[in-house]
């Protein structure tokens, strides 16, 4: 834990977690502080980083992108620059929600959400295996989302 945070700073990463749509009057009564020592409290919780951000949680079977699918990639070399390349191409698809460097038999798992498995097939076939330094995937299509994006634990 940091030690720059109190339990107060604590309790309201909590809150935030759970509803991040709450009012700053609303926040500063659930941990008892006044509305202006919330406001700046929140305020230098993402300037010091803490907060990384606020977004919308969308449906997305509501945006026609309901097929979940798991990616492992193993890269031809495992080196810094083949890292690199890999990493910089991935950024730019829009369909890769998450991308993380893993250790074990993988060297990257990537989170992809389309709208079928048709549309997964098309960009796997022309965009995923042409990514740089890309040796081999292995694809896991997600049958249940059991727990997605749960808050932190602290």
């Amino acid at each position: 834990m940091s030690a720059d945070l109190d339990p107060i700073d604590l309790k309201m990463l909590r809150l935030l977690q759970k509803n991040g749509r709450l009012s700053n009057a609303e926040l500063a009564q659930s941990v008892d502080v006044s509305p202006a020592t919330c406001h700046r409290r929140t305020q230098r919780l993402f300037a010091d980083g803490h907060i990384k951000g606020v977004r919308a949680l969308v449906a997305p079977e509501k945006v026609n992108r309901g097929a979940l699918i798991m990616v492992g990639v193993v890269l031809d070399r495992s080196t810094p620059d083949s890292f690199a390349q890999f990493e910089a191409s991935v950024a730019n698809l829009p369909f890769v929600l998450d991308c993380h460097l893993v250790a074990g038999d993988f060297d990257y798992f990537l989170k992809i959400r389309v709208e079928e498995m048709d549309a997964f097939n098309r960009i796997h076939g022309s965009r995923l295996i042409s990514l740089p330094g890309v040796r081999h995937t292995r694809t896991f299509f997600v049958m249940k989302e059991v727990i997605d994006n749960a808050p932190l634990d602290f």
